[in-house]
């Protein structure tokens, strides 16, 4: 099985999470044509995603967990961290050594979604 990736964000604000991810990322939103809800693709330049409005203020307490936590190289994470602050989201989890493998850490997004980011570096530690 090959191990294509798909994500979604949900969004409390789909225009503010736009304006936010395509200033960090440089990611492009297109409207989906067709889609039973306001939805759009993500062209990220490598992975496919798509972002919609979130469906409800909280997940039904039957659901579990209600995030699926993607985390995107970056070749600056301490440059990264910055424009993530300049951009209105902030530190959920500040920069640590995944020792041999990369320095991460985790953000909150403009929506309150959970992502990460990580550096390359296998002298880290």
């Amino acid at each position: 099985m090959s191990a294509h990736v798909y994500f979604e964000i949900h969004a409390s604000e789909p225009q503010r999470a736009m304006g936010f991810y395509g200033t960090l990322f440089e990611w492009r939103f297109e409207p989906a044509q067709g889609a039973p809800v306001p939805y759009w693709r993500i062209d990220t330049g490598g992975a496919r995603g798509g972002l919609l409005q979130r469906p409800a203020a909280t997940p039904p307490a039957e659901c579990g967990a209600n995030a699926f936590v993607c985390s995107f190289e970056t070749a600056d994470l301490d440059a990264s961290t910055e424009r993530v602050r300049n951009l209105g989201g902030t530190i959920a989890l500040p920069k640590f050594a995944v020792p041999g493998v990369c320095w991460h850490g985790y953000f909150l997004d403009t929506e309150g979604n959970t992502f990460g980011l990580f550096q390359p570096d296998s002298g880290a530690a």
